[in-house]
C-alpha cells in the first residue's frame, strides 16, 4: 500500500500584508510566518515522529513549493529532493493574476469565488482545465500501484482541489479547499485509491 501525503505550500503573506491572488505567473518565496509552517510540517513529518519516510517526493517548480518540500525532506527521508512535476504548478489566474484578493472579488463577485471554493468552477477568464488536471492526478496515483511506499506532493489550493475527482472512494466529509501548510492523505492499494483525510491543520 503506497501513503500519499498532498501538502499546500506554506504562507507566502503574512498579518498586515495586502493579501493578492498568487497564481502560476507569480512566483513568490514563503513569508516569515510560511517558513514556521514549513518547519513544522518538517517536524510533524519527521520519520521518528511521524512513522513516515519519503521515499520520494514532488513538487511544482514554484518557490514556494519547492521550499515547503525541501523543509519537510531535511528531517531525514530516503528522499533528499523533490522531483518537479507540471501539472503540479498552480493554476493561472488571468485577468486576476497577482491582483489584491479585494479587485478580484469586485471584478468577478463573491458568488464566482464561493463556487470556486465549493465545487471548482472556474470564474470567467481564469486559466484551468479541470479535466487535464483530474486526469494527470489519476496516472500520478496510478502508476502508485503495487507500491508499499511513502510519497510526499507539495502543490498548490488550484491544483490539489481537484484530487476529489481524481480518486475512487472518499471516507471523509471535505471542503474542496486545502488550506495553507495543511495537507491530506490518499491511500493507494490493489488499484484503488481512498482519500482518507484532507485539509488537516498543522499550527496555530
Amino acid at each position: 500500500m503506497a501513503r500519499v501525503i498532498i501538502c499546500r505550500h506554506g504562507n507566502t503573506f503574512d498579518k498586515g500584508d495586502l493579501v493578492r491572488r498568487v497564481g502560476a505567473r507569480t512566483d513568490l518565496a514563503l513569508s516569515k510566518s510560511g517558513i514556521k509552517q514549513a518547519n513544522f510540517l518538517a517536524e510533524q513529518f519527521s520519520p521518528l515522529k511521524s512513522g513516515y519516510n519519503f521515499s520520494k517526493a514532488y513538487s511544482s517548480t514554484l518557490q514556494r513549493t519547492k521550499s515547503t518540500c525541501s523543509y519537510i525532506l531535511s528531517r531525514g527521508h530516503t528522499a533528499v529532493t523533490p522531483n518537479f512535476l507540471n501539472f503540479l504548478k498552480e493554476i493561472d489566474y488571468g485577468p486576476d493574476e497577482n491582483k489584491l484578493e479585494s479587485d478580484v472579488i469586485e471584478r468577478i463577485g463573491k458568488k464566482a469565488i464561493e463556487l470556486w471554493d465549493s465545487s471548482s468552477t472556474p470564474p470567467q477568464g481564469w486559466l484551468v482545465e479541470p479535466d487535464q488536471i483530474i486526469s494527470s492526478w489519476k496516472l500520478f496515483l496510478k502508476s502508485l500501484n503495487d507500491t508499499n511506499v511513502d510519497i510526499l506532493v507539495v502543490t498548490s489550493n488550484g491544483i490539489a482541489r481537484f484530487l476529489y475527482e481524481a480518486v475512487d472512494n472518499i471516507e471523509i466529509d471535505i471542503q474542496r479547499k486545502l488550506n495553507t501548510a495543511c495537507f491530506g492523505l490518499v491511500k493507494v492499494s490493489q488499484g484503488i485509491t481512498t482519500l482518507k483525510s484532507w485539509n488537516n491543520k498543522c499550527i496555530e
